[in-house]
């Protein structure tokens, strides 16, 4: 079973255990929201271009809203089950979704007040520094300053910007993803200057 895999089961569980109404890292979007968001993306082959395209975006709501009404049951088995034989996603399931179910796993997991983050497998986070590594560049472009991202074992990467200026994030790939994802409840040690890093937090990180 692929991480992808085990990310999308393990999703399913954490959602059905808080609720349909819980909240989630994903703006207002609530569990029962973001479940019909991955249904849409993988089984409406008309709408899903609007999470990328803007002239698409509005007939995606409408699509996505009416699949939130389904019983939330229902909503969980088709996240369950993943791409149908027909989506193009099927056969790159395990490569497109990894970080799409991860993320969004720890999207439902640290909504809460009290959450940790899970010790992964060395394997997993060499997975995930894989995928950190071309995508880190997209996520920092807009930095006013150097961003070099490092993990405790030594591997780094660097997004650089003009200036001497730099700021190191340092922690496991899984968190320094979660970070170039745009997402905020991680648990990394930064060091620069003191402005750097809040420039840095405050960065447009959207991919």
């Amino acid at each position: 079973m692929s991480m992808a895999q085990r990310e999308r089961r393990q999703l399913v569980q954490t959602m059905a255990a808080v609720g349909p109404d819980a909240p989630t890292l994903c703006g207002d979007w609530t569990v029962r929201e973001l479940a019909a968001h991955l249904i849409v993306r993988e089984r409406r082959l008309d709408a899903a271009p609007g999470i990328m395209l803007k002239p698409f975006a509005g007939y995606l709501d409408r699509v996505q809203a009416k699949t939130a009404q389904r019983p939330f049951p229902e909503l969980l088995e088709q996240v369950r089950t993943g791409p149908p034989l027909w989506s193009p996603l099927k056969l790159v399931d395990s490569i497109v979704n990894l970080t799409e179910m991860f993320v969004h796993h720890e999207d439902v997991r640290r909504a809460g007040s009290s959450w940790e983050s899970r010790d992964l497998s060395a394997a997993d986070e060499d997975r995930l520094w894989k995928v950190l590594r071309p995508l880190a560049r997209m996520a920092y472009r807009k930095s006013p300053v150097t961003v070099v991202l490092a993990t405790p074992d030594g591997r780094r990467v660097t997004v650089p910007a003009e200036g001497a200026r730099s700021v190191v994030l340092t922690g496991p790939p899984s968190e320094l993803l979660l970070h170039a994802f745009g997402r905020d409840e991680v648990r990394l040690s930064m060091s620069g200057d003191p402005d750097d890093v809040r420039a840095v937090l405050a960065t447009d990180r959207s991919v």
